[in-house]
C-alpha cells in the first residue's frame, strides 16, 4: 500500500513538472503577442495622442497584463523620478522585470536596441523604430510558436513517462 502511494506521488510530481515546463513554452508566444500590442499602443500614444513617454508608459501599465504591466510601471516610475535618461530607465526596467517573463535572449536584445532609440528621434523616426522592433518581434513570435508546437506535447508526455520509468525502476 505504501509503495503504491509513493508511486502515485512520484507520477504526479513528474507529470506536474512536465506540465510546468510545457506551460513556460506556451507562455512565450502569448507574452510576445502582448508585447507587440503594447508597442503598438505606445506608437499610438506617441504618434497620435502626443502623450509624453512617462504618461504613455503609465497608461500601458494599467492596460497590459502582468508581467508587462510591471515593466511599464517600473519604466514610468523611473522616468518620473527624473534622475536618469530614457535609455537607462528602459534598460534598468528591463533588467528588473525580465526574469519574471518567458522571454528569451533574442527578445531582450530587440527590446534593448529599441530602448536605445526611444525618445531620441522625431515622431516619424520613432515610429519607424517601433515598426522595426515589431517586425523583429514578429520573427521571434513565429519561432516561439514553432517551438511550442514541437515541444509542448513532448514535454508533457516526457514528465509522465519519466515518472513511470522511475516507478518501474523503484518497484
Amino acid at each position: 500500500m505504501l509503495k503504491l502511494l509513493g508511486a502515485v506521488f512520484i507520477l504526479l510530481a513528474t507529470t506536474w513538472a512536465g506540465f510546468e515546463t510545457a506551460k513556460h513554452i506556451s507562455e512565450r508566444p502569448r507574452q510576445l503577442r502582448q508585447l507587440k500590442v503594447a508597442l503598438q499602443a505606445l506608437e499610438a500614444e506617441i504618434m497620435y495622442a502626443h502623450t509624453p513617454l512617462k504618461e504613455a508608459a503609465a497608461t500601458l501599465s494599467k492596460q497590459m497584463p502582468k508581467p508587462l504591466s510591471w515593466f511599464f510601471e517600473v519604466f514610468s516610475k523611473r522616468l518620473s523620478a527624473g534622475h536618469t535618461s530614457v535609455r537607462a530607465a528602459w534598460e534598468n526596467s528591463m533588467q528588473e522585470v525580465w526574469r519574471m517573463t518567458a522571454f528569451k535572449q533574442g527578445e531582450y536584445e530587440i527590446m534593448k536596441q529599441f530602448g536605445e532609440t526611444l525618445g531620441q528621434h522625431d515622431l516619424l523616426s520613432q515610429q519607424k523604430h517601433i515598426r522595426l522592433a515589431l517586425a523583429h518581434l514578429e520573427r521571434e513570435e513565429a519561432d516561439a510558436l514553432d517551438r511550442q508546437s514541437r515541444y509542448e506535447k513532448m514535454l508533457k508526455s516526457l514528465g509522465f513517462l519519466s515518472g513511470l520509468l522511475l516507478v518501474i525502476l523503484l518497484m
